[in-house]
């Protein structure tokens, strides 16, 4: 999904021809279109426009304005790009109280494309797909974890939550009425809404799971 500028006469020579390539008038169209059907992000060193792009990533995953999903920082081999971000945000932002301290724990900043690879992959390893019903999250899973690591979980993730336990679960009436992956295991809870951010620490816990 290129951008159409009026200094640029066309999308990279790479993806100008291809049949898959879409060229969007407005910025926002465009971000919107690439959040909102991707199930990964990779950001590689550039301007404003990749800054631009990131900062909302972090921002949509930090908010819960959007479902989490793996973000790569990718570099070149010993680059230092986005390290230097990492310390612009250690230093100034943490610094300030301007944001928490492990905002940056749900990205991965790495110049090995296996790694960035293998964070993708591992993200979806057992973790499926989550559905706020009223003030209850539904996380669905590929497998449901045993008593004991149930157990485990709540004493990890129990302080995250606004009251009661993780709970395993069939799926509920409203994703039954809508077909909505009932064939899933699933885990139910209810989940502390100013904790939105931390969500990927228990999706990380559940894919970390032994098969």
């Amino acid at each position: 999904m290129s951008i159409r500028l009026p200094f640029e006469e066309r999308a990279n020579s790479l993806i100008h021809d291809d049949p898959k390539h879409v060229s969007m008038k407005y910025f926002f169209t465009r971000k919107l279109m690439l959040v909102k059907e991707s199930r990964a992000f990779v950001s590689v060193p550039g301007g404003f426009g990749t800054l631009d792009e990131t900062f909302e990533l972090l921002t949509l995953q930090q908010t819960g304005k959007a479902e989490p999903t793996p973000i790569v920082l990718l570099d070149v081999p010993g680059g230092s790009f986005w390290q230097e971000l990492r310390h612009f945000v250690d230093g100034e932002l943490v610094r300030l109280g301007l944001v928490s301290p492990d905002d940056l724990t749900r990205v991965l900043i790495t110049d090995s494309v296996d790694e960035a690879v293998g964070e993708i992959l591992g993200f979806w390893h057992n973790y499926d797909s989550l559905r706020w019903v009223d003030s209850q999250l539904v996380i669905r899973v590929k497998t449901a974890p045993s008593d004991d690591q149930l157990a485990d979980l709540n004493e990890r993730f129990g302080h995250l939550l606004a009251s009661g336990t993780i709970e395993r679960s069939a799926a509920l009436p409203v994703e039954v009425a809508s077909n909505d992956k009932v064939d899933l295991p699933r885990l139910v809870m209810t989940w502390e809404q100013c904790n939105v951010g931390s969500l990927h620490l228990l999706i990380r816990a559940l894919n970390a799971l032994p098969d």
